[in-house]
């Protein structure tokens, strides 16, 4: 797949997100091939656990694509969520455990896909955050799952603040499990997802399934929320405005850099 690196050792499956010019950003394509790429891993009797890391590093993933979503219009912005409801699902319901090697930031809804995952590897230097409110979108799915994990204060002031977590705050309120030297990340990860995947096969199987039916009722009523919530927002133009407005400050940075 264009935006994938995947590949297989022993029984575990390493899927690598690879659009690095973007900090690993996801457009549309790109969380769609994740979907399908988790749902095979899922069916694969060969595969008894599953890695998601980033190509480069600079990020795991910086969350949504915003040149993507910077022009939304309301109904595209319904369509935008239903997609991230499809992710979040299919990540959440996952039959095999997941590991996620955090090689560098994580925002937005990145952030909410790593507290989907089962266990979280990061090293010194990453960050990871709920930034969205900086670019005028509205975060509505991801407080759901920010609390399950954070509790409300935390959720409630990472969301709006915006502000970046370093991996000492991450380790110690539980974003992250472990946090190792950035070059081992990715042997640390594959060595747990070995641990993992050697555990025994129903009993593994049953309680993913149950820890899914726990979170299932609020993922739908965060969707549910989202999508009325989103429209309500991209009606009166202010995501849009706001996001370009961010990108051509970012625009600007870079030139001046340079």
């Amino acid at each position: 797949m264009e935006h994938l690196v995947i590949s297989s050792s022993q029984n575990v499956r390493t899927i690598k997100l690879n659009r690095p010019e973007r900090l690993n950003a996801w457009n549309s394509q790109m969380r769609e091939d994740l979907i399908i790429s988790l749902e095979k891993a899922n069916l694969d009797s060969d595969i008894d656990a599953l890695i998601i890391t980033g190509e480069g590093d600079r990020a795991f993933c910086a969350g949504q694509d915003l040149h993507e979503s910077a022009n939304f219009s309301p109904s595209e912005a319904e369509d935008w969520i239903d997609g991230f409801s499809r992710l979040y699902r299919c990540v959440s319901s996952l039959k095999i455990p997941i590991v996620a090697a955090v090689n560098g930031v994580a925002a937005g809804s990145a952030f909410q896909f790593l507290l989907l995952t089962d266990v979280r590897v990061g090293h010194s230097e990453v960050k990871i955050g709920q930034p969205e409110i900086n670019s005028g979108i509205a975060s509505v799915t991801g407080p759901w799952i920010m609390r399950e994990v954070l509790g409300l204060s935390r959720t409630v002031e990472l969301t709006l603040t915006g502000r970046f977590m370093a991996s000492e705050e991450a380790l110690r309120i539980g974003v992250l499990h472990h946090v190792v030297a950035r070059e081992e990340v990715l042997p640390f990860a594959e060595k747990v997802a070995l641990d993992l995947a050697s555990k025994p096969k129903v009993a593994m199987q049953i309680v993913k399934r149950r820890f899914f039916e726990i979170l299932e009722p609020g993922l739908e009523d965060a969707i549910k929320a989202a999508k009325r919530l989103h429209r309500e927002s991209f009606e009166t133009g202010e995501p849009q405005r706001e996001t370009n407005n961010f990108l051509e400050k970012r625009m600007q940075s870079k030139d001046e850099k340079h």
